[in-house]
């Protein structure tokens, strides 16, 4: 595994390369955060592969002194994966890594429409020396590939990153099989909350992070972005103003922030989602339209008055819009009922110079991860996933292994 990680990293130029002729992503961010977080993964985990322990447990008094319980760890055995099209390596190298470091042997199936960069990493491992057998790259279709892994009667477990729709067919797949366990980290409208008292520049620039970065397609973007109205206007204007300067345009020109978006029918739903926002009565300030231009580029989008009751306010956009919604602060439970109604649970994110404020919020909203007066920085070490709808298991940290408990009693006549 260090190995592997020690290839991909001598091909990073390479790796970012196929990602961004793949997914689109901007070149300089494809080389820092979709290779770079992939290599750092490979990494982490690599030094977990010989700490994976269980535990020795004190039994009840009643008993004698010689029983003995304790827990073990054992690995599953084959795995599935079923990665998006948004971060290819990344998501391969989330599910993967933890799934190799605990034993297991694995299948994936990448995206059909970002298989790329998973072709190539399955050429490193050959160099790194992994045996045949271990890592399988499965590409094609989610109804044919993905579903035969679901369905698979030796696959005994299977993580996967998407849609909530296609989360949930896949758990009733694996439900209908063989009852494999299931890790699913779906979709996301994380609420991003702004008072008064913060640092304004740091809450736009991070706030504009939190919905542009990756062009959107993020999983954890700030999908509603609440707003105190005594900031709100001034918020607005020099989030416009930036956006007015952003470069859209070839991923590969070292000057632009924003690429094209992933494939067509996805540029086309976007498009669909901003007049669905209009026609439900939201402000459109700027964008909302494809970039003329070829390619599926589409023009970073600023919606406000921005209603808790629209399609907009509840729905994941997985695109580069922002949705302003208004608050006062006299009622913050108010407020908290607003950020948690929304059927997902993944992100969220807390803007205050208030420190109480901010251990307040962070403890009431629903959500995986909420960071205060941050955004996007998530780290290999720190467990990833949410609630609700946004799905249930974790990547990364020490909670991301793909391996299961197996409980060992035993018990002795006697001391000798």
């Amino acid at each position: 595994m260090y190995k592997l990680a020690d290839l991909m990293e001598e091909h990073k130029e390479e790796l970012a390369t196929i990602e961004s002729l793949d997914s689109g992503a901007v070149f300089t961010l494809a080389l820092k955060t979709h290779v770079g977080m992939s290599v750092e993964t490979w990494r982490y985990f690599a030094g977990w592969a010989d700490k994976i322990q269980g535990d020795t447990i004190p039994i009840s008094r009643a008993r004698p002194k010689w029983n003995l319980a304790y827990t073990k760890k054992e690995p599953y055995g084959v795995c599935g994966i079923i990665t998006p099209w948004n971060y290819p390596l990344m998501m391969l190298s989330w599910k993967m890594a933890p799934c190799l470091a605990a034993g297991n042997t694995v299948v994936i199936k990448p995206s059909q429409h970002s298989p790329l960069s998973a072709l190539k990493f399955a050429e490193l491992t050959i160099e790194a020396g992994f045996p045949p057998g271990v890592i399988n790259v499965l590409p094609g279709a989610g109804s044919v590939a993905g579903q035969a892994l679901s369905e698979h009667m030796q696959v005994r477990k299977l993580g996967f990153t998407g849609s909530t729709f296609a989360g949930q067919k896949i758990m009733q797949k694996c439900a209908n099989s063989n009852l494999k366990k299931v890790t699913l980290e779906l979709g996301g409208k994380s609420p991003l909350i702004i008072f008064e008292d913060c640092d304004l520049d740091l809450a736009v620039t991070m706030g504009m992070s939190g919905v542009f970065f990756n062009k959107g397609e993020n999983c954890i973007a700030a999908g509603r972005l609440f707003v105190e109205s005594s900031v709100h206007d001034e918020f607005v204007k020099r989030v416009v103003d930036r956006v007015s300067k952003m470069v859209i345009g070839d991923p590969f020109d070292r000057g632009t922030h924003h690429g094209p978006q992933n494939h067509k029918a996805h540029l086309n739903s976007l498009l669909k989602y901003c007049e669905d926002g209009v026609k439900e009565g939201a402000t459109l300030v700027c964008g909302g339209k494809r970039v003329d231009r070829p390619g599926f580029f589409m023009e970073p989008t600023v919606f406000t008055d921005v209603e808790d009751h629209m399609m907009v306010a509840q729905e994941e956009s997985f695109g580069p819009i922002m949705l302003i919604s208004k608050f006062n602060s006299g009622d913050i439970n108010s407020l908290v009922y607003r950020a948690n109604n929304t059927e997902y649970a993944l992100a969220a994110g807390v803007f205050t110079n208030n420190i109480n404020r901010a251990l307040f919020m962070a403890d009431k909203i629903v959500a995986g991860t909420v960071f205060v007066n941050t955004y996007n920085k998530t780290d290999v070490a720190s467990p990833f996933g949410g609630f609700k709808q946004s799905g249930f298991g974790k990547d990364l940290g020490k909670r991301g292994f793909y391996c299961c408990f197996l409980l060992t009693f035993s018990y002795k006549s006697s001391p000798t």
